[in-house]
């Protein structure tokens, strides 16, 4: 339980993993996010918020997030681990095409809470 907010839950959990293909083929390189701020967590990239993050930060691994889901169904499915993938909506800023497309820059637009994520090691660590 999120202090102030019965029912919510609080998460952490990489968006982006860096250097690893996705399911579409595509690379996120290390300094994509750079000047990526707090934007909206929605699920599956559609509709109304669901929560709201806290933090938004490139580190060596990726990028970053933590925040609270306020959605108290959804919460309950992130809590529970029937729902642990992230996604990133995106706007392509700079990119470098080869075998693989891969994005060097890009506007983040928003974070979404899926069922199946683009990179399978994007994940939700539920937060105590």
């Amino acid at each position: 339980m999120v202090e102030g907010i019965p029912g919510a839950v609080a998460f952490a959990g990489y968006a982006v993993v860096f250097d690893v293909v996705d399911r579409a083929g595509d690379v996120m390189r290390r300094g994509a996010f750079a000047d990526a701020r707090v934007v909206p967590v929605l699920w599956q990239h559609r509709g109304a918020a669901v929560g709201v993050l806290s933090v938004v930060a490139e580190d060596a691994r990726g990028l970053r997030v933590e925040g609270v889901v306020e959605d108290l169904e959804l919460a309950r499915l992130v809590r529970s681990g029937a729902v642990a993938g992230l996604s990133v909506g995106y706007r392509a800023v700079r990119v470098r095409q080869g075998a693989r497309r891969e994005l060097l820059e890009v506007d983040l637009v928003e974070v979404s809470l899926v069922a199946v994520p683009m990179q399978a090691l994007a994940r939700v660590e539920v937060r105590p």
